[in-house]
């Protein structure tokens, strides 16, 4: 797993699938952090045109960078559909964050030669971390639970 977190965080242009007007919900959080990055970070949304006053694409295809990677932070059913546009789009680093996983949605991912990463929380390992993700992430350094 760690090889596929570490091509993942190599990705420059990322999309992100979950942000909401509930500035609560993960995607809004990781948004808010990985934009402290280095990351260029394209939300996608179907029906929000912004969210905090940034810019939403309904669609990767309405995105004039190329996306390197698909943050993907939305109940699991949506997940599924949502790898097989990744694909579409040609797309080939995915992260399921924790919750949005599914064993549909991992294997059409390893089926269709895309990176995925998946039980795992992304601002544990985009650097630097920070607040009590860094804490957390040095916590499972000392106790091996860090993916190999």
């Amino acid at each position: 797993m760690k090889q596929a977190i570490d091509q993942f965080l190599q990705s420059k242009n990322i999309a992100i699938l979950g942000m909401s007007s509930n500035s609560a919900k993960f995607g809004n959080l990781a948004y808010k952090e990985l934009s402290k990055k280095n990351y260029q970070l394209y939300p996608i949304h179907p029906k929000a045109k912004k969210i905090d006053g940034v810019k939403c694409h309904k669609e990767f295809g309405e995105i004039e960078q190329t996306i390197d990677g698909v943050l993907i932070s939305v109940p699991p059913s949506e997940s599924d559909k949502i790898v097989d546009l990744v694909h579409q789009a040609g797309i080939k680093n995915v992260w399921l964050q924790q919750g949005a996983q599914s064993e549909k949605a991992i294997q059409y991912c390893k089926e269709n030669d895309i990176n995925v990463v998946y039980n795992e929380c992304i601002l544990m390992f985009a650097e630097p971390v920070t607040s009590f993700h860094k804490f957390h992430h040095f916590l499972w350094k000392v106790l091996g639970k860090l993916p190999k």
